[in-house]
């Protein structure tokens, strides 16, 4: 098989030639067709995450093809196109997997940062966390939704029923989650960087009503915001842009410092909550209306060995939408 493999934190993913992986019980091997890049890579590459051991193959969005079964595996034959999502694996017994909550197991394992992932040619998962995918999207496009989509329609729920919905760094999440939102019938506001006009552009392209600097506010205060910009300096920004009752959902897996700010901003029943990995139900709730709304991602296609490239893109901003490997 070949691999882009993180060897160091804070170095550049390294091409090699590695031996095929043998899937154990409960586990298969998967021909990757395509990987998306996203920027938990970043702080995986960064060293934001902790208890990384390396080497290790990143990428955590990956479509593929089932090629190799191990024991004891049903419900999956060679030749399945299946989807691998964040999380890879949990231990079944403790008390948030008993209750549900499997997004918080205690022994969790995930997919690209504490298993190897996605940015190789071949791949061994859980088999429990292969989530079949909807036919009718090539594989690149459906790449994206693996974390993207999952983590935004996490959110999304998590954000509630409110019509008029912000969405605070406009990505491969913010894009994706703009159209589930749009179909809801809801009203999208979209915040980007300071001047980025080309991503304000892009949102409304994606069916937002406003678009502009995270540091402005729409005319109507907002009924929820979701925050997928690792900044913890828009959660206060986010806290004034909502009602009284409000929600502010935390998306990301590592975001920088929230700065104080005066208790106000919280009073009058606002909340401020995060969401943390997903559920295989998110998975199957959110790929069930993906056909239905007939979501798609907008994607830049990198190959695998220019992953480094793909990298520095998402990190600079250079990419609208999803970038994406292609082996």
């Amino acid at each position: 098989m070949e691999a882009m493999r993180l060897l160091r934190i804070g170095d550049p993913l390294r091409w090699a030639e590695l031996p095929d992986p043998a899937p154990g019980t409960g586990e298969v091997r998967i021909q990757v067709a395509a990987c998306g890049v996203c920027r938990t890579d970043l702080h995986v590459q960064d060293g934001d995450l902790p208890d990384i051991e390396l080497p290790v193959i990143p990428g955590h969005e990956i479509v593929g093809y089932v090629e190799r079964l191990g024991p004891g595996v049903s419900g999956l034959a060679v030749g399945d196109r299946v989807g691998v999502p964040w999380l890879g694996h949990t231990c079944g017994d403790c008390a948030y997997c008993r209750s549900g909550a499997e997004n918080l197991c205690d022994h969790a394992e995930f997919t690209g940062y504490t298993r190897n992932g996605g940015f190789a040619t071949l791949v061994v998962v859980d088999a429990r966390f292969a989530l079949k995918l909807p036919p009718g999207q090539d594989d690149i496009a459906l790449a994206p939704l693996l974390c993207a989509g999952l983590i935004g329609w996490r959110a999304l729920v998590a954000a509630g029923p409110g019509e008029r919905l912000g969405l605070y760094g406009f990505g491969a999440a913010g894009h994706i989650v703009a159209q589930v939102a749009r179909w809801q019938g809801r009203q999208v506001a979209a915040f980007t960087r300071a001047g980025d006009v080309a991503a304000q552009d892009f949102a409304r392209s994606c069916g937002a009503d406003w678009a502009g600097d995270s540091t402005q506010r729409p005319e109507q205060p907002l009924d929820a915001a979701i925050i997928f910009a690792p900044a913890g300096e828009l959660v206060p920004l986010a806290l004034q842009a909502v009602r009284k009752g409000g929600r502010v959902v935390c998306a990301g897996i590592h975001m920088s410092d929230i700065p104080g700010f005066p208790y106000r901003l919280l009073w009058q029943e606002r909340q401020l909550v995060s969401v943390a990995n997903l559920t295989r139900k998110d998975g199957e709730d959110f790929l069930r209306i993906v056909p239905q709304a007939g979501i798609h991602a907008t994607t830049t296609a990198y190959p695998l060995r220019e992953a480094n490239r793909a990298l520095d893109d998402l990190r600079s901003g250079r990419v609208h939408g999803a970038a994406v490997l292609v082996t």
